[in-house]
C-alpha cells in the first residue's frame, strides 16, 4: 500500500523542503509543486511534495490517520 502523508515544512533550501510531523523530519523535494513556503502543509510520498494542503484539511487527515492507528486498523 502507497500513503502520502501530511506534513508541514519547517525549512526549504533550494527545491528541497525539510518537513516534519509529530517530531519526525524528512527531506523531500519539491519539484513537483509550486509556491511552496515555510509553514505550509504538503503530501509527502516516496520523497516527493505531491501537492499542497490546506492547513484545516491537512489536521483533519493527521487527525483520521491516528484514529486508524489507535484502532489498530494501520501500524504505527
Amino acid at each position: 500500500m502507497c500513503l502520502g502523508v501530511p506534513m508541514q515544512v519547517k525549512s526549504i533550501d533550494g527545491e528541497t523542503a525539510c518537513c516534519e510531523i509529530d517530531g519526525v523530519r524528512r527531506e523531500a523535494s519539491l519539484m513537483m509543486v509550486d509556491g511552496v513556503a515555510v509553514g505550509d502543509f504538503v503530501i509527502i510520498h516516496a520523497g516527493f511534495a505531491i501537492e499542497k494542503l490546506d492547513e484545516d484539511d491537512a489536521r483533519e487527515t493527521l487527525r483520521l490517520f491516528r484514529e486508524l492507528v489507535a484502532q489498530g486498523v494501520v501500524p504505527e
